[in-house]
């Protein structure tokens, strides 16, 4: 049903998509606790972190932002402003909600790094679309495959630690998360 690989000509030349939906920007506990109930009552959420982009060999920064998604709305929750709060931990978790991200390997290294926990409930696409006979492990390949569309990694190694973050970067991280919900539903919906 879709092919197993995509060259870089052919997502180049497909239709840019990003996230266009409200985006609530969480940098404190209290805008985190106006939000938090909202996003526990998701049944599934896409799923990603950013971290400032180091360029010197073995030097790594601490997670700057988590972003989560909904179909209609969008949370990036500066976790390098106020920290981790027990319901967040709670979130990465629980087994629900169902948390949908790419290479979770990285990032939930990196989240485990910062604090404890034990993540639950999380789904990796590129295990996921192994069962679509799907070879490409990227993002913007793996959505070429099952949207049709391409993403833009031009913010990828912006600063995410800076004090007032661009429309441009909130509009990648949202897509991040938002894209890996989006081609969970189309390759769930494919096989009912």
């Amino acid at each position: 049903m879709y092919q197993n690989e995509i060259s870089k000509e052919e997502v180049a030349a497909l239709e840019l998509i990003q996230y266009e939906g409200p985006i609530r920007v969480i940098d404190s506990m209290e805008t985190f606790e106006e939000e938090i109930e909202q996003i526990e009552r998701e049944q599934i959420l896409g799923f990603d972190t950013e971290t400032r982009p180091s360029f010197k060999k073995g030097k790594v920064y601490p997670t700057s932002l988590i972003q989560i998604s909904s179909l209609e709305k969008a949370w990036i929750l500066r976790v390098n402003r106020f920290g981790y709060p027990k319901r967040l931990l709670e979130l990465l978790s629980g087994e629900m909600p169902l948390k949908i991200g790419l290479g979770l390997q990285d990032d939930l290294r990196r989240l485990r790094a910062d604090f404890q926990f034990e993540p639950h409930g999380f789904l990796d696409l590129q295990h996921y679309v192994e069962a679509f006979r799907i070879n490409e492990k990227g993002l913007k390949k793996i959505s070429g495959i099952v949207l049709n569309r391409r993403i833009s990694k031009s913010q990828q190694v912006s600063n995410w630690d800076a004090d007032v973050l661009s429309e441009a970067q909130l509009r990648y991280a949202a897509t991040d998360a938002w894209i890996c919900l989006m081609i969970y539903n189309s390759l769930r919906d494919s096989i009912k």
